[in-house]
């Protein structure tokens, strides 16, 4: 069943390219970032390492507002800092759990030594429950079709 898959099935699919930001960029540049990658949001980083995650939902609500201005405000102001992650061993069903039970919709994914695998979204892991239901359906409606001999 595919929410017992790991998420790394996910990351296959989708690619692991991940998109960042440094703590000491601009929110400006972390939003202009974000539309020219579509993406909601970003992993920030320091030397490498995963430090927070910056949303566009952040950026509504500790920037606009807020009255302040993205040009005059970091990253590392208003990213969530020490995000939960999950490791590729993690199944679809734990990674939508984790993100559920405290409401965030990005999931970074990291091995043992902290480095970045992927990140995937509350979008990618309804889309393969999705896409898992509708296999189910077919094999269903192939079953109750079949012709059986007498």
């Amino acid at each position: 069943m595919k929410i017992l898959d790991r998420v790394t099935v996910i990351l296959a699919r989708k690619g692991t390219e991940v998109w960042s930001v440094p703590s000491d960029a601009t929110v400006y540049s972390a939003v202009e970032t974000m539309a020219d990658r579509a993406v909601g949001a970003l992993l920030v980083t320091e030397n490498g390492r995963l430090v927070g995650v910056v949303s566009e939902r952040d950026y509504a609500r500790k920037v606009i507002l807020q009255g302040r201005s993205s040009t005059d405000t970091f990253v590392r102001e208003i990213m969530t800092p020490d995000p939960i992650t999950v490791g590729p061993c993690a199944t679809v069903n734990e990674a939508m759990q984790v993100m559920t039970d405290n409401r965030f919709r990005h999931l970074p994914i990291v091995d043992d030594n902290g480095k970045i695998l992927g990140v995937v979204s509350m979008g990618d892991l309804v889309n393969w429950i999705i896409s898992s239901q509708d296999e189910t359906i077919t094999q269903l409606e192939h079953y109750i079709t079949s012709q059986y001999p007498c």
